[in-house]
Formats: C-alpha cells, sequence, structure tokens
C-alpha cells in the first residue's frame, strides 16, 4: 500500500510537469507573438504627429506615505508631453502624501495640478470612490488612471496616448517590470512581477484576446467609459483594474496591451506582509476567475518537481527524481529567461532566472492558500470577498 501511494504521487508529479511544460511551451510562443506586434505598435507610435496628441488628465489617487512615493509621483510630473495636467485625490488633507504632492506642485509649477480631497469613501473600494470625485474635475477626453507604486519613463504619455485615437479602441494597459526595494523578499516578488504575471498575460491575449486591465496604469477615452456608467460601475470590486477592462470591452470597444513597460515599485516589507500582498491579490484572482484560477494549480512546475523527487526517491529510483526536479528547475528557468529578460527586457529577471524556481514554489504555496478564506487586509483595513469579486468592508478606519 504505501509502494501504491508513492507510485500515485510519482503519477500526479510527472503530469503536472508535462501540465507545465505545455504552458512553458504556450508561453513562449505567446510572448514571441507578443513582442512582434509590439515592436510593430511601437513604430506606428513614432510615426504619431507630436501637434496631434490630445490633451490627457492623469488621475493619481494616494493613500499614506510610501518609501519612493515621491520618485514615482515625480515622474508623472516628468512627462514629455505637450498638454496633460494631473490631479491626485485623498481621503483626508492630513495624508502625508497629499503634504508630498502640494511639494511636487510647487516644484513643478508649469504643470497643470490640482488636489481633490474625497472625505471618507462611501463605497466597497476607497480607491474608487475617491477616483469617482477625481474624475469630474477633467474637461479632457483622455484619461490615465495609476496607482502609487508606479514609476514611469519620460515618454509614458507619447506612447500609450496615440493608440485611442483609434474609437473602436477603448482602454490601453501595460505590463510591468517589478522594482525591488533592497530586501530579498522584495527581490523575490520583483522578478516574480516580470515573469509570472506577464506570462499568464500573454497566453490568455493570444488565446481569448485581452478582456481585462492591470492596474498599475491603465489609458482610456471619456466615451468609453461613460458607456460603462462611469467608474462607479467597479465600486464594488477589489480588482476594479480588471473589472473596468472587462466592462469596456463587453461594452464592444477594444482594449489592447501596450508595447510600452512600467516599473512597480516595491517598498520594504517583513516576509509576512510580502507574503499577505500575494495572498490578497490570489484570492482576488480566485473570485474574478474561479475556473482560471484552478486551473493555474497546473501551471506551476517546482511543486510538481519537488513531489517527483520525494516520490521517486521513496521508490528506490532517486536518479528519476533527480531528473524530475532538474526538469522543474530548468523549466522555470527558462520562463524567467524568455519572459522576464528577453519580453519585458528585465535584466534582473535574466542575471537571477535560478531565483525564479523558488518563487514558483512560493507562488504555488500562496495560491493553495487563497482557497483557504474569504478575507483580506488592505491597507489598514479588512474587507471580505463575495460572490463575483465584490468585496464589502467589515473593518473601516473611520473619518480618514
Amino acid at each position: 500500500m504505501i509502494a501504491l501511494f508513492w507510485r500515485v504521487l510519482l503519477g500526479i508529479a510527472s503530469f503536472g510537469l508535462v501540465s507545465a511544460t505545455i504552458f512553458l511551451i504556450l508561453v513562449v510562443i505567446a510572448a514571441v507573438r507578443f513582442r512582434k506586434r509590439a515592436e510593430q505598435d511601437r513604430a506606428s507610435v513614432l510615426k504619431f504627429p507630436h501637434d496631434r496628441l490630445p490633451p490627457v488628465t492623469i488621475f493619481k489617487p494616494v493613500h499614506g506615505m510610501e518609501e519612493r512615493l515621491e520618485r514615482n509621483l515625480e515622474s508623472f510630473f516628468q512627462q514629455d508631453y505637450p498638454d496633460y495636467e494631473i490631479i491626485l485625490g485623498a481621503r483626508s488633507e492630513n495624508d502625508a502624501a497629499i503634504r508630498l504632492a502640494e511639494r511636487l506642485r510647487a516644484r513643478y509649477p508649469q504643470v497643470k495640478s490640482r488636489i481633490v480631497i474625497s472625505g471618507p469613501p462611501e463605497w466597497p473600494n476607497a480607491k474608487v470612490f475617491t477616483l469617482d470625485k477625481m474624475i469630474p474635475m477633467s474637461r479632457n477626453d483622455f484619461f490615465v488612471i495609476s496607482d502609487s507604486d508606479v514609476r514611469v519613463e519620460r515618454d509614458f504619455l507619447r506612447n500609450v496616448i496615440p493608440p485611442l485615437q483609434n474609437p473602436k479602441l477603448g482602454l490601453v494597459t501595460c505590463l510591468y517590470r517589478g522594482e525591488p526595494a533592497a530586501d530579498f523578499w522584495s527581490l523575490l516578488e520583483a522578478v516574480g512581477m516580470s515573469v509570472e504575471m506577464p506570462s499568464g498575460v500573454v497566453v490568455a491575449d493570444m488565446l481569448e484576446g485581452t478582456r481585462f486591465a492591470l492596474g498599475p496604469a491603465v489609458a482610456l477615452r471619456r466615451d468609453a467609459l461613460d458607456a460603462i456608467g462611469g467608474i462607479r460601475s467597479t465600486a464594488d470590486y477589489y480588482s476594479d483594474d480588471y473589472v473596468l477592462g472587462n466592462k469596456i470591452w463587453a461594452a464592444g470597444y477594444r482594449v489592447i496591451f501596450s508595447h510600452y513597460f512600467i516599473y512597480h515599485v516595491l517598498t520594504p516589507r517583513p516576509f509576512l506582509r510580502t507574503l499577505g500582498d500575494q495572498l490578497r491579490w490570489m484570492k482576488s484572482t480566485r473570485h474574478s476567475r474561479p475556473m482560471g484560477h484552478v486551473g493555474t494549480g497546473l501551471t506551476f512546475a517546482m511543486p510538481f518537481g519537488v513531489l517527483g523527487l520525494l516520490a521517486a526517491a521513496a521508490l528506490g529510483h532517486g536518479a528519476w527524481g533527480l531528473a524530475l526536479f532538474g526538469a522543474a528547475f530548468v523549466n522555470r528557468m527558462i520562463q524567467s529567461v524568455v519572459v522576464g529578460g528577453w519580453l519585458l527586457r528585465d535584466s534582473r529577471a535574466l542575471r537571477l532566472c535560478w531565483l525564479y524556481p523558488l518563487r514558483d514554489l512560493e507562488g504555488f504555496v500562496v495560491w493553495a492558500a487563497s482557497f483557504l478564506s474569504h478575507t483580506f487586509y488592505w491597507r489598514g483595513e479588512t474587507y471580505r470577498f463575495t460572490t463575483g469579486g465584490q468585496i464589502v468592508a467589515q473593518d473601516r478606519e473611520a473619518g480618514t
């Protein structure tokens, strides 16, 4: 019976490695396809007449002070773009991030900017509540919505706005590279951001087209937002970015990924905090795309490599176990090189491709843990997921 048990586990490990290898093949094909299209899009943007660039409003909701927040926000004040404004929003005028924003406004008086104080959130998603107060302040028809932990280069607007001149295109979203802090866990998470998320995105884009958005930065037109009932239509969801893109797609507009990559900037955090943030994102995916999330378990390689190593060793086939483990390790290294290094041009993902297998193993643990509860902790407050990815606030700061 014991031998049968280990044989079953060895069979599961072998099946898992086959599925992970199939996924890797899809990732490589999708990455080649994505890069080819991105190069064509980049060439098209370079030809776009600068005198036809429309006025743009950048919306930046902030909440609390973060390390490197000044650098992140400042990158949006430094855009090489003829006509744009920045609207920053927060719950309270006493927010430290607003004081920082005031200093940046004084430093860049040539950039049109203003601050909006939304007051305590009345909707489950506090960021969306703030955005709903900010958007009416703009008279422009082209928008960018971006999180506070995002950094961009000076040519960001020049690259993401021109495609929106196509009236059939409603939203442009961006892949991102992870930019770590100095600690090891931040480094591991950053490598994962440059490999794991883009891998799933390019495969989804290849198989079914882009029907969603990624939250760090999206560019969209006013008419597309109006067509879904405004930003408030996403107010009940944690993954408001995913829902925003999905609703705009469902309204008949195209949604695409830009050829332009941005930086998702991480801050130093204890290991448990890092794990908690990853678990929150995983739970969000589980509730937004339940079937797809279940299938994600078959895209990991290292858990099956470890299982194969243990099962084969228990059956007296140590060499076979090492071969399975080695195959899983090389599988994830190839993924890091192809997606992070070659597609996103992240030198860190290329240089540390040997570290990504550890991130793959960590990702599996977080994926498994995402099935254990419906609650999550977000910016000092507790929430609970309900049907279809909607959320309810269980413990919210009052008056802030």
